[in-house]
């Protein structure tokens, strides 16, 4: 079949050449985008008299048409014609003719229409579409630390037993980490939301076009203001990527903690069946398969990034083949993103604590510690000596198979004349919790100070989302 661009080609790719070079297989999941584009710029063409009105007309009732199909799955997209940008034109050819249809590409090339496509996909669904998940894991977060708020439980570091802190606390921590992740994602869309369309191929063109009525069809805030940079820009591609991989990252932390957490040797939290399997062997197996799949997940978003980064570092302007390679790997960091939120998103609400293991976990092993020292050091003992008497009285209870809050005042005060009786309020379990009340700190006071935080940014990023409707919504 003769090219819609082969009037200068006289020999056409065999088919295996196609099945290497064309792109339909995956860029059909942008003819939403290229349809709307399609769209505005027709109907910029007809404003600034490029076209006539009539032809618009029939452009605009040809594209809507093909866009119902899209989006009800009837159109079938053909490997013979390349691209999503080819296979719209070529449809359009069929249903409203060629001399209408033959004027849509006036005044632009594929180079500003696949860029246009890309920037709204990574502005509405890449970025949009994954805060509104990140929300939704947060809100779940949220719920959990409401609900264990007073929970006790082993803060760790080194994966060592370190000091006790409240459940509720440890569970915004990764409510904070995705509020970060939405605040790249916000600033990725800045740079997501500018026009290339009208950009022509490398240089503009000579119609007398009007890009920023374009922008406007589209809501873009702007227009790239060099047409060379806007054809060959795909910075908001690898931003978009590494978002994504700075996610994956933190939701494999959290799996990891989850993994731990339900393992017998923890015991700590028990998960819905929903979300775990069972050995094909080992009949008495629940494992949290979910959160180790995602977990797995975070290897290839990681290579996404990397791979497109490494598609960028030597191209010269502007436009590239090799630009094609931005498709695959972005897609499948935002499906796989996406779905690992969505799906850890009803992981957490079923989440179920223990308690009365974690409280246990927090008496033993010496996490009041620091409190015995930090006594001392309220009495006038210089820290650094507070901290080598309270290491001697760790050493002295591990030969002894006790806890700090079990030896006696006797005990205590050989090794250190300023104990007296009112160290063991000090170091009750509940007492070292509450007393770190500084800004941030894991007491009941600051952890309910945090949740009203935590309520004002979930509510800052609801406005956001309101303020930002889906293209054509």
């Amino acid at each position: 079949m003769k090219k819609l661009w082969g009037g200068r080609f006289s020999e056409i790719a065999d088919e295996s050449l196609d099945n290497f070079w064309n792109s339909i297989g995956f860029d059909h999941r942008l003819a939403r985008y290229d349809i709307r584009g399609s769209m505005a710029h027709a109907a910029m063409l007809a404003k600034q008299g490029i076209i006539p009105e009539s032809d618009n007309d029939k452009i605009q009732a040809g594209l809507r048409e093909i866009l119902t199909d899209v989006e009800a799955g009837k159109i079938e997209f053909s490997l013979t014609d390349e691209d999503i940008h080819m296979n719209v034109e070529r449809i359009l050819h069929e249903r409203i003719g060629p001399e209408a249809a033959g004027k849509l590409h006036t005044a632009r090339s594929r180079n500003d229409q696949v860029a246009t496509d890309m920037h709204l996909f990574v502005r509405d669904e890449a970025c949009r579409g994954t805060i509104e998940l990140l929300h939704g894991l947060q809100q779940a977060l949220q719920e959990k630390a409401v609900e264990y708020a007073d929970v006790i439980m082993p803060g760790y570091t080194h994966l060592q037993r370190a000091q006790p802190v409240l459940l509720g606390h440890h569970l915004l921590v990764y409510l904070w980490m995705l509020q970060r992740d939405i605040g790249r994602l916000e600033d990725c869309y800045k740079r997501a939301n500018v026009c290339p369309l009208g950009a022509g191929a490398i240089a503009g063109t000579t119609f007398p076009i009007d890009r920023q009525a374009t922008a406007d069809a589209l809501n873009f805030a702007t227009i790239y203001p060099n047409s060379m940079d806007a054809v060959s820009d795909r910075d908001f591609v690898i931003e978009t990527l590494f978002c994504n991989a700075l996610i994956a990252g933190h939701l494999s932390r959290f799996c990891e903690e989850i993994i731990l957490w339900m393992s017998n040797e923890f015991g700590f939290v028990a998960l819905s069946d929903k979300y775990c399997t069972g050995s094909s062997m080992m009949p008495q197996k629940k494992n949290a398969d979910l959160a180790e799949l995602v977990r797995g997940k975070t290897g290839r978003v990681y290579g996404s990034l990397i791979a497109m980064l490494t598609v960028l570092k030597g191209v010269p302007l502007t436009y590239n083949k090799d630009f094609q390679e931005d498709k695959e790997g972005l897609f499948d960091s935002v499906d796989t993103v996406q779905r690992s939120l969505f799906h850890l998103t009803g992981m957490v609400r079923t989440i179920r604590v223990n308690a009365a293991v974690t409280r246990k976990a927090a008496s033993a092993g010496f996490l009041n510690a620091t409190d015995v020292a930090d006594y001392l050091a309220k009495r006038g003992v210089p820290f650094r000596e507070a901290h080598e008497v309270t290491g001697k009285l760790v050493a002295y209870c591990l030969k002894h198979g006790k806890e700090l809050d079990q030896l006696t005042l006797e005990v205590l005060q050989q090794f250190h004349r300023n104990f007296d009786h009112t160290v063991y309020a000090d170091i009750d379990l509940d007492i070292v919790v509450n007393r770190r009340n500084s800004a941030g700190g894991t007491s009941s006071t600051q952890v309910q100070a945090q949740l009203q935080q935590a309520t004002a940014a979930l509510a800052e990023t609801s406005a956001w989302l309101t303020t930002r409707p889906l293209l054509g919504t």
